[in-house]
């Protein structure tokens, strides 16, 4: 996959520029790269990673390509509570497939955004894992998943092959009411 096809895989779920969103389990920053690319200057995104080298590396990056986006680096674990501002969305790119009890972090995801905010998830479509890639959820399962933790509204956005477990998908689900 190339840049086009990480902002493709967003776009959707996007719907104006500007805002304030965040990247959980950011890496190297692919998907971030893709969110300042659609956000613009106006934009200000929080990136999230457990690895300070990874984030260093998408800094380097996101200066080169897009320095007039706003970027606060965190090096921290998505799955623990995060000091953050409320959100117009969130974006989880093939981040949460390393978590096992999905529901507990879903619902703090929840409270990171503010009503009507987004979650544009991007994961490999199937519900079988392996070593690299431990638990993965199909479209169908995300879409239970994101119901029963407080989302609504979900909707499949794309998908892309992928030569790795088949398919890659994008969803986007929306928070409604109160936290």
């Amino acid at each position: 996959m190339n840049h086009t096809d990480h902002v493709q895989l967003l776009r959707d779920g996007i719907h104006a520029p500007g805002g304030t969103w965040a990247d959980f389990g950011s890496g190297q920053g692919a998907f971030t790269l893709a969110l300042a690319d659609l956000l613009g200057p106006g934009g200000q995104i929080h990136s999230i990673d457990r690895d300070p080298a990874a984030l260093r590396v998408q800094q380097r990056a996101l200066q080169a390509r897009f320095p007039q986006v706003n970027v606060h680096y965190q090096v921290a674990d998505f799955t623990a509570p995060l000091d953050l501002p409320p959100l117009d969305g969130i974006v989880m790119a093939n981040a949460l497939h390393f978590v096992r009890d999905k529901a507990p972090v879903l619902r703090q995801v929840h409270g990171y955004l503010k009503d009507g905010g987004h979650l544009i998830l991007v994961e490999y479509d199937t519900d079988r894992g392996n070593r690299w890639v431990p638990y993965p959820l199909s479209y169908a399962t995300w879409e239970r998943l994101a119901g029963q933790n407080g989302f609504t509204a979900t909707r499949r956005l794309h998908a892309v092959p992928s030569s790795f477990l088949g398919r890659i998908f994008s969803a986007v689900s929306v928070t409604t009411g109160v936290k």
